[in-house]
């Protein structure tokens, strides 16, 4: 099932970038980034979003919602194909906020994205859930800084027991003037039911804090904005922020249209 690119394009405010060249695949993540935001309202509100290509459209293209890294990277992967790159879906361990020792498991999709002409292929990622994430695609090459501005971005190699190299993508933090993990991974393909897999888990098991906690992030040009629970955050190119707590339930709804883009249907109430 192909989707609808015009569509896509239109949503993420680049219509006719239909070629499939590096500065189309940097306008397109980047573009998705800024014109998409984060959320994991569904799970908080008790169901596993679908990852059905036309629930994904429905959702994230034409419903004035969000979504986390299966919805979002299950989108980008579908309209790359549609302009004509070849992707390879990839999962990472999540290592930014992990203590030195846990090993957590593999429940964050990513792809690689091969370039007509390029020597290398490009991690791509429009659904990391943090200020780190990638606002524009890297070349797969260890110590090579990209300045995806307003942020920098590298991948380095990992010492592991495995047969495959161990990447992990690095973002600098310019307020401590020092690089943090974000995660780990290596380049063996994964399909459309691992994902189902792991969707169902991080959305379902009452462990997960997908599950039970508000996440909700947006990129704009000039700011970066994130939601945990009730604590609204706004972050600035030089790590300088402003935070403050919502009041209640109908604050957070409001925040949710008016600074995320975010509508939910009538009525919907969130856990108190």
């Amino acid at each position: 099932m192909s989707i609808d690119l015009h569509s896509y394009l239109a949503r993420i405010g680049l219509p006719g970038q239909t070629r499939p060249t590096l500065d189309v695949l940097r306008s397109v993540h980047r573009a998705h980034m800024e014109g998409i935001p984060f959320e994991n309202l569904d799970p908080v509100l008790g169901s596993a979003p679908s990852l059905a290509l036309p629930d994904l459209e429905a959702k994230l293209v034409h419903g004035e919602r969000g979504g986390y890294c299966y919805e979002h990277n299950t989108l980008l992967a579908a309209a790359l194909t549609a302009i004509g790159f070849r992707v390879t879906l990839l999962t990472a361990r999540v290592l930014v906020g992990a203590k030195p020792d846990e090993i957590r498991p593999r429940t964050h999709m990513l792809m690689l994205t091969e370039v007509p002409g390029e020597p290398v292929p490009y991690v791509s990622d429009v659904g990391f859930g943090s200020i780190g994430a990638l606002l524009e695609p890297i070349p797969l090459a260890a110590d090579v800084e990209l300045h995806d501005a307003p942020r920098r971005h590298r991948l380095v190699h990992a010492p592991h027991e495995g047969p495959l190299e161990l990447w992990k993508l690095q973002t600098y933090l310019v307020a401590e003037g020092e690089w943090e993990d974000q995660y780990s991974f290596t380049v063996e393909p994964f399909q459309a039911p691992d994902y189902e897999v792991v969707n169902w888990h991080i959305a379902t098991n009452p462990r997960s804090p997908f599950a039970r906690v508000v996440y909700v992030q947006r990129t704009t040009p000039g700011t970066h904005l994130s939601l945990t629970g009730r604590r609204f955050t706004q972050t600035a190119p030089d790590g300088s922020r402003i935070e403050r707590e919502l009041a209640d339930g109908d604050e957070v709804l409001k925040v949710l249209r008016e600074e995320f883009g975010i509508r939910l249907p009538e009525g919907t109430r969130l856990p108190e």
